[in-house]
């Protein structure tokens, strides 16, 4: 699949006045994988990736990945490719300004569809003149960082605007561009007033966010012990680990940064989740779900039960039949279904 953002600003790359020399160092924020990458020399390339499924990708080219990179003023070349939530996307953009020397190159791209303009727009705000190349329906915009005429102070306020805050109603803390990010989603909602109290022993939060779905658990079944809390979200799962932090001397938990359709761990007594159904667009990808689907049956005991929530629409229901022995949906409301399937006895991690 190709990645039009990224292509474009590989091809700025092939520009003389933006192309790294052999001694530079460059930082890649939001960095996502390209073979080409690594013709930029592995050694002088530092890349920023918190979601883990492109943390692997680009470790499996060999590339130095990090989860934030606390480096300042440090880099010739810094890279970025911004999300679409706004505060998220112009705290990275004064992030890669701050992370850039004076003299450094800061180089963005969007798709037009995602804001593409309003980088622009922002990145001038942040350094002054800008240049752009526009290809693939996308947009690079890059600035050389001058320090008589940054707004340094701009910089320093945009880099706090994805900041941890305190949301819904002081009940948890989170920051811009996580999912649901200042509250609880109903399909969450929906999950959780359907989770049974007779929950019990060990069990398992795939695509955990800020802990809402095993904070529910830990409330209403006592005889729980254990919540292993996968996410592929860096940010989302420090963020879990702070809003559960007062069950910790009662429960044991454990935070797990990975990709869940690569496989969990186990084996559990019951797994819940509310998959997510898009990565990296805004259209929806029901192989995602189904390969959280495929990990939960894995992970689980023989008779072990998973309680999911997903839009109504998305085709969960084969994949779910060939994997566990019972499947019924036990709530159907708001456009989305809350689904309890069993694994069959006798079978296993």
């Amino acid at each position: 699949m190709r990645d039009p953002a990224l292509d474009t600003l590989m091809m700025a790359l092939d520009l003389e006045a933006l192309t790294p020399a052999p001694d530079h160092a460059v930082a890649f924020l939001r960095a996502r994988a390209d073979r080409a990458l690594t013709g930029l020399g592995a050694a002088s390339l530092t890349c920023e990736q918190s979601f883990a499924p492109e943390r692997d990708r680009l470790e499996a080219l060999g590339l130095k990945v990090e989860p934030e990179l606390s480096a300042r003023e440090a880099f010739e070349r810094v890279f970025v490719l911004p999300t679409r939530q706004r505060q998220e996307a112009r705290a990275e953009l004064a992030r890669a300004v701050l992370a850039a020397r004076d003299g450094g190159i800061v180089l963005a791209c969007a798709p037009n569809t995602e804001g593409a303009k309003t980088v622009e727009t922002d990145l001038k705000a942040l350094c002054g003149p800008v240049d752009t190349l526009i290809k693939n329906k996308c947009r690079a915009i890059w600035a050389v960082k001058d320090a008589a005429i940054l707004n340094s102070a701009l910089v320093a306020e945009w880099a706090e605007l994805d900041a941890p805050r305190p949301v819904i109603e002081g009940e948890f803390v989170s920051r811009p561009g996580i999912f649901a990010w200042d509250r609880v989603d109903a399909a969450s909602r929906l999950l959780m007033a359907h989770l049974p109290d007779t929950l019990a022993g060990r069990g398992a939060d795939l695509g955990c966010g800020l802990g809402v779905l095993t904070r529910a658990v830990f409330e209403r079944a006592p005889k729980v012990v254990a919540m292993d809390l996968y996410e592929a979200e860096k940010r989302a799962l420090d963020l879990a680990r702070q809003n559960l932090e007062r069950f910790a001397s009662a429960k044991a938990m454990t935070g797990v940064w990975s990709d869940v359709t690569r496989g969990i761990e186990g084996p559990y007594d019951f797994i819940v989740m509310n998959p997510p159904f898009h990565q990296g667009g805004k259209a929806d990808r029901s192989d995602v779900g189904q390969g959280f689907i495929r990990a939960a049956a894995r992970g689980l005991r023989g008779g072990g039960q998973l309680f999911m929530v997903a839009n109504r629409h998305l085709p969960y229901e084969q994949t779910l039949n060939e994997v566990f022995a019972r499947v019924e949906m036990i709530a159907d409301e708001g456009g989305y279904k809350v689904i309890r399937a069993v694994k069959a006895t006798g079978k296993g991690k």
